[in-house]
């Protein structure tokens, strides 16, 4: 297929995930207030887009409080940094069994199961301009563990975004759950216009080569947006990748805690970085304001404004 690079691309960053990295990194934000900073300060960077999980502000173990999403949200928009909120929406559908033989009854620790409308209570609280959508079910690398995301969990997931006027970004973690996506969208659960973020080199998903990613890239109807993302030591060679193939870049801490070998990074580094190699490659960054025309984002003011 022809080479056809998008030069006008969007930063989005990452800005602390939920993986069990809040003690590997000094930079990786615990608190609201941290969370928040992180965020503002990635925005001016050059991300016009901050993806936001939240933790448990004393032992950084990842949480689903809407207090704590709220307050990451106000601080945000409280300090008029022009900056497109996208929260995860990806927790609370968590499994972890048993030993082989005996996989019953689940893991406690680390199980976290709950209904479609309490992964959502968040985000209908907050009303973000973007929240994720995992879009299937997949083996991590981390003992027995299963992200579930049942096709009936994703459906009235999906609809509740959609009802709330908040754009879903598709999370892709292999070809299959790009698959389920364009099943969403042919229903009309997911609207135009259409959002997926590629993850890529998570185990035990899509690994990261070229030629898996290329595969999902060109399985991408060619009116969608994408954005994609690598882990790990891979995350800044995917930022030129994304681009290259059409699409959009996402860094940030949840991802990848290092900027260079033996050098811990903020996430204002690491979307720096993305910046000068995107604009090195010959791109024009889009604004906040241009990335809310392009997915006809619904921008919500500052509580009390």
């Amino acid at each position: 297929m022809p080479l056809t690079a998008n030069l006008k691309p969007f930063i989005t960053c990452a800005v602390t995930g939920s993986g069990g990295t809040q003690d590997r990194s000094p930079h990786v934000p615990r608190s609201p207030e941290q969370i928040a900073t992180s965020a503002i300060e990635a925005a001016k960077a050059g991300a016009a887009v901050v993806h936001c999980h939240v933790r448990d502000p004393d032992t950084g173990a990842p949480s689903r409080r809407t207090d704590l999403y709220r307050e990451v949200v106000d601080r945000i928009r409280d300090s008029n940094t022009d900056v497109v909120v996208n929260l995860t929406a990806g927790m609370g559908g968590d499994m972890v069994f048993g030993d082989p033989e005996s996989p019953l009854p689940l893991n406690a620790e680390g199980t976290d199961m709950v209904g479609a409308t309490e992964r959502m209570a968040h985000v209908a609280e907050c009303l973000p301009e973007i929240c994720t959508l995992d879009c299937g079910t997949m083996n991590f690398a981390e003992a027995d563990y299963v992200m579930t995301n049942t096709p009936g969990t994703l459906r009235a997931m999906g609809q509740m975004i959609t009802d709330l006027g908040v754009r879903a970004e598709i999370e892709v973690f292999d070809t299959g759950h790009l698959w389920f996506a364009r099943q969403l969208v042919e229903e009309g659960v997911i609207e135009a216009p259409v959002l997926i973020q590629m993850c890529m080199g998570i185990p035990w998903g899509a690994p990261d080569d070229l030629n898996t990613f290329m595969a999902m890239v060109n399985n991408t109807p060619a009116d969608w947006s994408f954005s994609a993302f690598s882990i790990g030591r891979n995350q800044m060679p995917f930022v030129a990748a994304a681009m290259l193939a059409g699409g959009n870049i996402r860094v940030g801490l949840e991802d990848n805690l290092w900027l260079g070998p033996g050098e811990l990074a903020t996430n204002a580094q690491l979307v720096e970085r993305a910046a000068t190699i995107a604009t090195n490659l010959g791109a024009t960054l889009m604004t906040a304001a241009e990335v809310r025309t392009s997915l006809q984002l619904q921008k919500r003011a500052p509580v009390g404004a």
